[in-house]
């Protein structure tokens, strides 16, 4: 079976932990639509609530990422799957999703990890206002919030918050606490 013909069953829950983030390819594009549909369901489907996931918006954006020298999207498989993924640029964490079934076991944090690791500057990422489960990672991770907002790109257009994470600047140490 190809991964084409298994794409339903791409996202099932998995029974262990994956060992490695890898690059996403073309081939990827429907399981990340489906891993995206999932995670947004669970985290934020009350926001979206009576409004159709936008499928085929979704996967033409993730083509168009996936194909992009300038983004890197990376993703976590299980034996079913599809559980993780991360996309950024050099200074822009785009998007973040972990199948609900793996929420809490660290795959959030690492690959929030992974992409800051090859960030340059203080990397920054959008949020929505109403998101709490991953406002508080986001906080929990340093980063914090700007003075800026703006509307999402899908009805209702959610307002969305933006995160920064300040890098200690060259050759100072992070303060720490007592």
């Amino acid at each position: 079976m190809t991964r084409a013909d298994s794409s339903s069953s791409a996202l099932r829950p998995a029974t262990s932990i994956p060992a490695a983030f890898r690059t996403a390819t073309i081939a990827d594009v429907d399981a990340l639509t489906e891993l995206e549909r999932i995670a947004n369901e669970a985290a934020i489907g009350h926001l979206f609530a009576g409004i159709p996931f936008p499928t085929e918006e979704v996967a033409a954006r993730w083509r168009a990422e996936v194909a992009d020298p300038a983004m890197t999207v990376e993703v976590a498989e299980a034996d079913a799957g599809l559980v993780c993924f991360v996309c950024f640029d050099a200074h822009r964490l785009q998007h973040l999703a972990v199948h609900p079934d793996h929420w809490g076991r660290g795959l959030a944090r690492a690959a929030i990890e992974r992409a800051v690791a090859r960030m340059t500057g203080d990397p920054v990422l959008w949020c929505l206002r109403d998101n709490t489960r991953a406002r508080r990672l986001y906080e929990r991770l340093g980063w914090t919030l700007t003075d800026r907002t703006r509307r999402n790109v899908y009805p209702p257009h959610h307002e969305e918050v933006e995160y920064v994470l300040r890098r200690p600047a060259a050759g100072h140490a992070p303060a720490t606490s007592t």
